[in-house]
C-alpha cells in the first residue's frame, strides 16, 4: 500500500492506493512511497479544496458488499453542492434508509466519495470523519451547499 498527505480546511487527509486504484481516505498524517497516482489524487484534492475541482477523477476501488459499492456509487454521483437523503437513495436501490446510512458511514473513501452531501430526512445526520459533523458542515458550506443549514 502506497499513500500522501494533504493538509486542508478539515485537517491532515491522507489517500491510499492499492493495485493502480484509491482505496482510502483517512483523517491522519501517512506518506508511504509515491506514484503518479498519488500525485494525481493529492493534486485533485488540492484543486476541490481551492475551489478549482468539482469532480473527481480517479480510479476508486470499494471494498466491501455489492450494496456498499451501489451505495457509494450513489454518492459518487451526486453532484458538488447539491445533497440527497438517506431516504432519496435508499428509494433509488430499494432498500431501508438505516442501511443506507449504515453503507454512508462505511465509506472508505469520503470527500472524494461524497458521504458529507447525504442529509437525513430531518437534519443532517452523521459524518464518519474526524471532526464529525462539524467537518461535513464546513465540506458543505465549502461547496456553497450552506443554504441548506439555514
Amino acid at each position: 500500500m502506497l499513500s500522501a498527505t494533504l493538509d486542508t480546511i478539515v485537517g491532515p487527509l491522507t489517500v491510499e492506493e492499492r493495485d493502480g486504484a484509491i482505496t482510502r481516505l483517512t483523517w491522519t498524517r501517512s506518506e508511504q512511497g509515491e506514484s503518479a497516482l498519488l500525485s494525481q489524487a493529492i493534486a485533485q484534492l488540492r484543486a476541490y479544496f481551492a475551489g478549482e475541482l468539482q469532480v473527481f477523477e480517479l480510479p476508486l476501488r470499494v471494498e466491501g458488499s455489492d450494496f456498499q459499492r451501489a451505495v457509494c456509487d450513489a454518492m459518487f454521483a451526486i453532484p458538488f453542492g447539491e445533497t440527497r437523503t438517506y431516504g432519496e437513495i435508499a428509494k433509488d436501490l430499494a432498500a431501508p434508509p438505516q442501511p443506507v446510512g449504515n453503507a454512508c458511514g462505511a465509506n472508505p473513501i469520503p470527500v472524494i466519495i461524497p458521504c458529507h452531501r447525504v442529509l437525513g430526512a430531518n437534519g443532517l445526520g452523521g459524518f464518519s470523519g474526524q471532526g464529525g459533523v462539524e467537518t461535513k458542515v464546513t465540506l458543505l458550506k465549502h461547496e456553497g451547499a450552506a443554504s441548506l443549514l439555514l
